[in-house]
């Protein structure tokens, strides 16, 4: 494998100049912010997160504020922005270090690492960036950038490749104590892969390690980092309850695990026909009207959903608090899933 010895110090003098220095989450040691910032980022592009950054801290500005709140509310405001797990463990992360912690996130990597929702990576990012501490990432674009410059082999997913990368990553953290020098390390590692060595079309010729990157040297951009080895996606299907009731739209509240976790949405059958008996026992006429189906993509399977519209003679009064009659023109107030939010975004379109 190759050998840098003067990784770090080429790192830090690109990212010094060229990196990125004005994002919402900088220029701040507040563990709070940098902690929302990088969950927000988990898996998500910086142009989605900023507005969503925006929301939560306008109505959260403190962790003891987003403890405090009902996990409705931060389901609510999270709405759109997929992975709904990170939500929830958002919460209880929050929830943690309000009580356990005395509203304030710990120092370590290792008991930072042990609340809800922060692994090893993330750990290393906030102790980074709002302590200084010397503590190497390894996220998506990191995996990257290693892999092209210096060669590795596989799939960073396996586990024996993704041991040798943290081990490659520690090796490479700058000897200096100081906290610039290590947040403006951390921080290059991340700009570079989210910049310059991206997935499809790096930007090898203002890379500062070209001479040296083995993926540019050999060609074998398209190559490095391997693929991870391809599996056939299954395909679902569900049948989907649009029951209205003059402006206002029958949804419930999923239970707290599996997808959609903890979200607002609609019910939901295995067939047509159950679909009609849920409609039925929630009050509404037999015919049921056809709506365009359509595909929403998981990570690890395909969604078919077939919406169905349906009438409420009147509404039905609800028996429990898992189940509401939400106004088309207020489903903000809901945590609603981005397909199922365009659903109803178009049906509202169709009222106006």
């Amino acid at each position: 494998m190759l050998q840098l010895t003067d990784f770090s110090a080429r790192l830090i003098a690109w990212q010094r100049v060229h990196g990125r220095h004005d994002l919402p989450w900088q220029n701040t040691r507040d563990a709070y912010r940098i902690w929302l910032s990088e969950i927000m980022l988990q898996q998500t592009q910086v142009s989605t997160v900023i507005p969503y950054y925006a929301r939560f801290l306008e109505r959260f500005p403190d962790v003891n504020a987003l403890a405090a709140a009902p996990v409705d509310d931060v389901m609510a405001l999270w709405a759109g922005l997929g992975y709904y797990s990170r939500a929830r463990n958002l919460h209880r992360c929050a929830d943690a270090v309000a009580t356990e912690h005395g509203g304030e996130f710990p120092r370590s990597v290792d008991e930072l690492a042990e609340l809800p929702g922060i692994g090893r990576s993330t750990a290393a990012a906030i102790a980074s960036f709002a302590y200084g501490a010397r503590a190497t990432i390894l996220d998506g674009n990191v995996k990257r950038v290693l892999a092209r410059v210096f060669g590795v082999e596989g799939f960073p997913g396996e586990k024996k490749v993704e041991n040798a990368m943290w081990t490659l990553a520690e090796s490479l953290l700058p000897d200096a104590a100081h906290k610039d020098e290590v947040t403006a390390y951390t921080q290059g590692l991340m700009d570079l892969g989210a910049t310059l060595c991206v997935r499809g079309k790096p930007d090898c010729v203002r890379c500062p390690f070209a001479p040296d990157c083995v993926a540019n040297v050999t060609g074998r951009q398209k190559e490095l980092p391997a693929a991870r080895p391809k599996k056939t996606v299954p395909t679902r299907k569900t049948w989907m309850l649009v029951l209205q009731d003059g402006d206002t739209v029958l949804l419930e509240k999923r239970p707290p695990s599996g997808i959609w976790g903890g979200l607002w949405s609609l019910p939901e059958a295995a067939d047509e026909d159950a679909l009609a008996a849920v409609a039925h026992s929630l009050g509404g006429t037999n015919e049921l009207q056809r709506l365009s189906p359509f595909t929403h993509t998981f990570t690890h399977f395909k969604l078919d959903i077939e919406p169905r519209l349906g009438r409420a003679d009147a509404a039905t009064e609800l028996a429990d608090n898992h189940t509401v009659w939400a106004p088309l023109s207020n489903i903000d107030a809901y945590g609603v899933p981005a397909p199922v939010r365009k659903l109803l975004d178009a049906l509202q379109g169709s009222l106006i």
